[in-house]
């Protein structure tokens, strides 16, 4: 038996890793994606970076999203409009905030960098990165909880969480102070309009 064959009886067996696979891929290339954007040249990329951003998704993000998963088809086994929507409001409350969370903690602690700047990473970039996902991520939930089947639910979201996660790695990498120099650059854009 050749080994993608074995690996494919594998993923099947259990679907967790064909989440984990999948992000273990697609979050590092989504840093690299950022990095180049960035500016940054194959001799100047961060490859530590990506290779966080592959060890948090690969091993924090596909298991807790596939639980996550399993738990609202669960709550929710209808496959209806309606049901995908109420499954999409319940994750933009409740998984989202927490996952964003624990992004920016983790990441800032897989950095070295001391625990207090992990919570002050939460404080300033947690609220913009959600009010961002809060007009992404329930359209996407509900595509993927009425129109994907159940088992290629984790791999649908990965694919579409390329670009979220290139957005996340530029937030990530972002200072501090340049956002919320920009936030108040908006804010007073808004204000004056």
């Amino acid at each position: 038996m050749s080994y993608l064959r074995k690996l494919k009886v594998l993923t099947t067996r259990y679907p967790v890793l064909r989440g984990m696979i999948s992000y273990s891929i697609i979050w590092p290339t989504s840093s690299l994606i950022q990095q180049v954007v960035e500016g940054k040249t194959l001799d100047t990329i961060d490859w530590w970076r990506c290779a966080r951003f592959s060890f948090f998704g690969g091993l924090f993000v596909a298991p807790s999203l596939y639980s996550w998963m399993r738990v609202s088809s669960a709550m929710w086994p209808e496959t209806s409009l309606r049901t995908a929507i109420a499954k999409a409001a319940v994750e933009t409350v409740t998984y989202t905030p927490a996952a964003m969370t624990c992004f920016y903690f983790l990441m800032t602690l897989l950095e070295l960098r001391p625990f207090k700047e992990a919570v002050e990473e939460v404080r300033t970039k947690v609220p913009p990165t959600y009010r961002v996902a809060v007009m992404v991520w329930p359209v996407v939930a509900t595509i993927n909880f009425s129109l994907i089947p159940e088992k290629n639910r984790v791999p649908f979201i990965s694919v579409c969480s390329l670009l979220w996660t290139s957005f996340l790695a530029y937030m990530k990498h972002l200072d501090a102070s340049h956002w919320e120099e920009e936030h108040d650059n908006l804010e007073s854009q808004v204000v004056n309009s």
